[in-house]
């Protein structure tokens, strides 16, 4: 018997990696899961996703992972254009937003509900990129999380925040690990308490905990999932 048998879960960014991971587990532990990723819809787009969750009867666990770099790689602040900051910010911050509005109607009516939003460590602290507005973006995250877990909290919704530190999760992660060469590898594990880096499964652990019923009184928190990285 798993323990969301019966629970219906979006997670958005669910292609590969963390979002994968997330989706595989609570599916294990019997969630319907309805993953979404940008091939599927827009997450940008309010219209986009006003279509997707209008094809969904019930969302009882939201879990927003879409996000990331949208390749972009740091540059001096004078060098940043107004289109490369909007892509980032939209890609991380707008799909979340538009993905809680999406589901708080439903969710306030049925006195429901668990959201999940998969911050970073650079939203606690700065970006290894050194990517400002994915930084920022990160950051707005969890100051949104915060705000909604005030909102919502009356109608017997949670909404929570995961900031993951250095995951090898996907292409992205892997050039970024790659360029750092060996001793930068070294140097950057070294610098983790557990002297690894993480998986896409460790953060999904730490989401299904959010997700379940039993975590009824745990609301607006940011649980920091990175290897005790945070306490250097």
């Amino acid at each position: 018997m798993g323990r969301l048998d019966g629970q219906s879960a979006v997670v958005t960014g669910a292609a590969h990696g963390i979002g994968s991971a997330i989706a595989r587990l609570l599916e294990a532990e019997g969630a319907a899961v309805h993953p979404v990723d940008k091939d599927e819809a827009d997450l940008t787009d309010s219209s986009a996703v006003a279509r997707f969750f209008g094809g969904i009867e019930r969302v009882d666990v939201l879990v927003n992972v879409a996000g990331g770099v949208v390749g972009q790689v740091h540059a001096p602040i004078e060098q940043v254009t107004d289109e490369a900051w909007d892509a980032v910010v939209d890609a991380n911050l707008r799909t979340t937003f538009h993905c809680v509005r999406a589901v708080a109607a439903g969710m306030k009516e049925r006195g429901y509900g668990r959201i999940v939003n998969i911050s970073s460590g650079a939203g606690r602290s700065v970006s290894l990129t050194g990517i400002q507005a994915y930084a920022s973006a990160k950051a707005g995250q969890i100051g949104f999380t915060r705000q909604m877990a005030h909102e919502l909290g009356p109608y017997g919704i949670t909404v929570n925040a995961i900031a993951p530190g250095f995951v090898l999760s996907n292409p992205t992660t892997q050039r970024q690990w790659e360029s750092y060469g060996e001793e930068g590898q070294r140097e950057l594990v070294r610098s983790i308490a557990m002297r690894r880096t993480g998986t896409p499964e460790d953060i999904a652990r730490g989401v299904l905990f959010f997700a379940m019923p039993d975590a009824g009184w745990v609301s607006g928190q940011v649980l920091s999932i990175d290897g005790g990285h945070q306490l250097f």
